[in-house]
């Protein structure tokens, strides 16, 4: 295709005056409820998610944050991490699909001055949805931000040639934004349109759990790129501190969702079920004590862990804030990665051991697969794997102790 590099700014597919879809809205709630009633299906392979990310598309959640006046859902930062502990309490694969996308629009709000990253602000506005190409095999350092992906120069444009894994939700998206780098060694990000000549995107992720995410390969060989369509360093928005916060905190909510979804399956369990042991402590299981311990142990982390999460979501949005206002203060960036590093730290393991009990409430046929409750510790396994409990809570200790600087970078 002649032009498959380029991104025109198209005629709006809102209507004008339209806003996206708003928090605590009534849409919303239907928006959640429609996602989680397939979501036991989904995860057995009987339906794919590409029905459930488009209710999002024309729900055009993906502008939840774009200030109202400018046809978002004007949401706050706590209230963008609210929404991912819905969806993910609903599914926790549909709030893991739209990470990159939600932290490529917290890029574009933070840098109002850029034509490119309006342009494609524009287009969450309407919709569409963004994934990322970042991650690569075979680099030695993980988060180093070095990248073999190379654009090189080619007439009027250039040329995208490499490999990234871990691409997740990249099948679902309209966009990827890459990062690469030039001939010259210079860091580089550059978008292109997920369906034109030379990107495959491929669903070969072969977890245990997010399944549906498609968490594999997407390859870029040979792939044209408009000039316009490329953000060069010194035309990108100034690296924030701790950079990697939102991304990270936003893991520890989609835990922290599936937390909420076990309780309720847990509660499910105990009310649903007829008969009990006939050595237990109660004839039936609802009125049994000890199931209802159980319960509330299960309830109380949860609780715990949405508190813990929307805290440090606080202390994001008054950095953010910050940024926004036109100095980004170091301390407020610093007591946000520390707070989210905490709740990661104590939710990890506390989800896991919940995703177990689960199983204590509910007797042999909670183990039956037609109920796939074992996606719920599949997912919190997989999810936390994402980053290394250890080597978080050996910084913080090291901060806590010595002083030390808390770790400044992706993966942190």
């Amino acid at each position: 295709m002649s032009d498959a590099g380029i991104l025109p700014v198209e005629e709006s597919t809102a209507a004008t005056g339209a806003t996206a879809i708003r928090p605590r809205s009534p849409e919303l709630s239907e928006l959640i409820e429609a996602v989680a009633a397939d979501a036991v299906a989904r995860d057995r392979g009987e339906l794919p998610a590409q029905p459930a990310i488009e209710l999002v598309r024309q729900a055009r959640l993906g502008a939840f944050r774009l200030p109202v006046e400018q046809g978002g859902g004007g949401a706050s930062l706590p209230e963008l991490y609210a929404l991912i502990i819905d969806l993910a309490a609903a599914d926790s694969n549909i709030p893991h699909i739209l990470r990159n996308h939600f932290a490529f629009v917290e890029r574009a709000l933070r840098a109002p001055g850029s034509d490119k990253l309006q342009r494609w602000r524009e287009k969450a506005r309407d919709g569409k949805l963004f994934g990322l190409g970042a991650s690569e095999l075979g680099i030695q350092n993980i988060g180093s931000g070095y990248v073999e992906t190379l654009l090189t120069p080619q007439g009027d444009g250039y040329v995208l040639n490499g490999r990234k894994f871990y691409s997740t939700g990249n099948y679902y998206t309209d966009f990827i934004v890459v990062q690469a780098r030039t001939p010259e060694g210079e860091p580089v990000s550059a978008v292109v349109r997920t369906a034109q000549a030379g990107v495959n995107v491929d669903d070969d992720w072969d977890g245990i759990g997010q399944r549906l995410t498609a968490s594999g390969t997407s390859i870029f060989t040979d792939v044209p790129v408009a000039a316009g369509d490329v953000l060069f360093q010194s035309e990108q928005e100034t690296r924030l501190p701790f950079n990697a916060t939102f991304a990270q905190l936003y893991l520890t909510s989609i835990v922290t969702g599936i937390l909420r979804r076990i309780v309720q399956d847990a509660t499910a369990l105990v009310s649903g079920r007829g008969r009990n042991y006939y050595h237990a402590v109660a004839e039936r299981p609802a009125d049994d004590p000890l199931l209802q311990q159980t319960v509330g142990r299960l309830a109380s982390v949860a609780y715990v862990a949405e508190a813990a999460v929307l805290r440090a979501a606080e202390a994001l949005g008054d950095a953010f804030a910050s940024a926004s206002a036109g100095k980004a203060d170091v301390a407020l960036f610093e007591e946000a990665a520390l707070r989210a590093a905490k709740a990661k730290i104590v939710i990890d393991e506390l989800a896991l051991s919940a995703a177990t009990q689960l199983f204590d409430v509910g007797g042999a046929s909670a183990a039956t697969q037609s109920k796939s409750l074992d996606r719920h510790w599949r997912n919190i396994r997989t999810i936390s794997s994402h980053n290394p409990l250890a080597y978080k809570a050996r910084a913080i200790g090291n901060h806590v102790v010595n002083g030390a600087a808390l770790p400044n970078g992706a993966f942190f």
